[in-house]
């Protein structure tokens, strides 16, 4: 299972901006998308944010859909 849905993989730029509103400390460097790569991301904001990587993966998701 793909950690983040096609419909947010196709709106990504507006899901970034949606977190970076709701996460002020967020920056493009923490929200590159590139494709294979979800998990590195998903560890980066894991960090940054203090959440688990499902919390993480279950608000993006919350966001596109």
């Amino acid at each position: 299972m793909s950690a983040l849905s096609d419909k947010v993989k196709g709106n990504w730029k507006q899901v970034k901006g949606k977190m970076k509103q709701r996460y002020a400390q967020l920056t493009d460097n923490d929200l590159m998308y590139e494709k294979g790569k979800e998990d590195e991301m998903l560890g980066r904001l894991q960090q940054k944010l203090g959440k688990s990587k499902q919390e993480i993966k279950r608000w993006i998701n919350s966001i596109g859909n």
